[in-house]
């Protein structure tokens, strides 16, 4: 039901690692994910710890999902030394190729506890049907 756009985006992510580099608009880093088939519903859910839900940005264009999440460091006080920091800043970008078997009108997304979840129908279309046979000879489709 998906497809990956950019086969080596796991490497990049795997280099920010490395790097300690943050996303940024015009170079974002990429947030892990989940996908899997529930039932008639297909479910894509990807981790955005410490994000709000305001910074989150969904968008369907024909068949391609975007999601971007911006995650800004916590206001310090002036009198604040830091002393580690590893959880990642910046921005998050994924993109994810969605079948034409799925609705993308009805894509329903729920944010709770660092995860943000699409719930996307199968297509009325693609689901499988039984086809009748009249006695003329003529095929009659049953929805």
């Amino acid at each position: 039901m998906l497809m990956r756009t950019d086969p080596f985006r796991e490497m990049d992510r795997i280099v920010q690692q490395l790097s300690g580099t943050s996303g940024t608009w015009s170079k974002p880093s990429v947030m892990p994910m989940d996908a899997y088939r529930e039932g008639e519903v297909y479910v894509i859910a990807f981790d955005l710890p410490g994000v709000s839900p305001e910074a989150v940005d969904i968008d369907v264009e024909r068949n391609m999902l975007t999601v971007k999440a911006e995650r800004r460091p916590t206001g310090k006080s002036d009198g604040v030394q830091m002393e580690l920091s590893e959880r990642p800043l910046g921005v998050f970008s994924r993109q994810v190729m969605l079948a034409d078997t799925l609705d993308t009108e009805r894509i329903e997304a729920d944010y709770d506890a660092g995860v943000l979840t699409l719930r996307i129908p199968i297509a009325e279309r693609a689901k499988p049907r039984k086809i009748s046979i009249t006695g003329s000879g003529r095929k009659q489709i049953n929805g």
